[in-house]
């Protein structure tokens, strides 16, 4: 299986589901879980482009408000959680909501076998694209070289929801929903016990302490090449069986949601409740076990999961019950191309092409307005540049898949 060209990507509704509730004339994508396309395209508006933002932010002078809202688009440290630290986690959910569609489409057409093909194939591909843009792809394209054996990362964003797709995808087909659940309860409870019970070989007490605990332990000891923190990896081997539980949960909320049976409005009101007790599970839990980021802790996967779907009933009832659709256009786009325009933001610089556009003399009289403002500028014509790539693939109906 290569990179391919299609008009539909993979979460399109088996044709006995029932369409969503709203106007023909308002869906920009009929037949389509719209909420599902601009969700995963504001969640990857946030990767293309906060960092910059954040950071651009932190260095304007605007009161309180606007260090907080800098604070909020830039990851805790360590323990905590910030909006920012529910961008990863809430593209891992996605992508158990859309395998929901996209494989029982592909079952119900070509049968187990091919489904289980398709997920093997785009999972090897994914992963293979991860290694590709973390040792290939620099942030300017004429720096495009391949690094030492040494600097391979083997585990990464990409290679993440790589693992994630293959071992989810492959648990949906192969498995029942009640035997589902008691594998996402299993990995919860058991790397909470893991986190909390075993201390690091040679030491005396149970740490979660970064570079103290279990966790950065085993990367360091069994994590070949390049960690992204030095020692240990956030996105490491023992990490990754939560991060799959959070997938497992987005596996639950699309099965929620394809079911004709029930009402759409019932499908938003499940999934606002199903959030708000996630939060609760999450929180409750954290005073005990602290959330991390770095570690995916359990209370971590429970607290990005509530809101996960608590973003996703908002985007569910507004664009696919009311129908108010025109607003999310942008975020369609992007989210119609979400892996495309991740590779393409590791080949060319968009903040760069914003500063020969906007940068130099444009930058510094801005500057004499509002200190700071002429490099947040720069971020934001730089997702602009990002969001008019998107709607010229989206325009000229190219949709890139695995």
């Amino acid at each position: 299986m290569v990179p391919s060209f299609c008009k539909m990507a993979d979460h399109a509704p088996p044709a006995s589901e029932t369409a969503p509730s709203v106007s023909p004339s308002k869906i920009l994508l009929p037949g389509r879980l719209v909420s599902l396309d601009a969700l995963r395209g504001f969640d990857m508006l946030w990767i293309l482009g906060a960092d910059s933002i954040g950071g651009a932010m932190a260095g304007l002078e605007g009161g309180p408000l606007t260090s907080a809202l800098a604070r909020q688009l830039d990851h805790v440290k360590w323990e905590g959680f910030r909006f920012y630290d529910l961008i990863f986690p809430l593209f891992v959910f996605m992508v158990g909501v859309s395998l929901v569609f996209s494989l029982t489409r592909i079952v119900a057409k070509e049968g187990k076998d091919q489904a289980l093909q398709r997920i093997v194939m785009r999972s090897v591909l994914l992963y293979l694209f991860g290694i590709f843009v973390y040792n290939g792809v620099h942030a300017d394209i004429k720096d495009f070289v391949w690094k030492s054996s040494e600097d391979i990362r083997l585990l990464g964003v990409l290679q993440r929801l790589a693992l994630c797709y293959l071992v989810t995808g492959l648990l949906f087909i192969l498995c029942r929903p009640r035997t589902l659940i008691g594998i996402a309860v299993g990995i919860l409870v058991g790397y909470w016990a893991l986190l909390t019970f075993v201390p690091v070989p040679g030491q005396s007490f149970v740490s979660f302490e970064e570079g103290k605990n279990i966790v950065n332990w085993f990367d360091s000891r069994y994590l070949a090449f390049r960690k992204w923190d030095g020692a240990h990896d956030p996105e490491g081997i023992l990490s990754t069986f939560p991060a799959i539980a959070t997938c497992l949960l987005g596996v639950f909320a699309g099965r929620w949601l394809i079911n004709p049976q029930l009402p759409d409005r019932r499908k938003a009101l499940g999934l606002l409740a199903a959030g708000v007790v996630l939060l609760a599970l999450g929180y409750g839990l954290g005073l005990g076990s602290p959330i991390i980021k770095k570690l995916w802790t359990s209370p971590y996967v429970l607290v990005a999961a509530g809101w996960s779907s608590l973003l996703l009933a908002g985007f569910f009832w507004v664009i696919d019950i009311l129908g108010w659709q025109r607003w999310a256009q942008p975020f369609v786009w992007v989210g119609m191309n979400p892996i495309a325009l991740y590779l393409l933001v590791h080949v060319a610089n968009f903040d760069r092409i914003a500063s020969y556009l906007v940068g130099g003399p444009v930058a510094a009289w801005l500057d004499t307005l509002v200190k700071g403002l002429g490099t947040v500028t720069i971020s934001g014509v730089g997702i602009l540049l990002c969001l008019a790539l998107a709607r010229l693939l989206f325009v000229k109906k190219l949709f890139i898949r695995l």
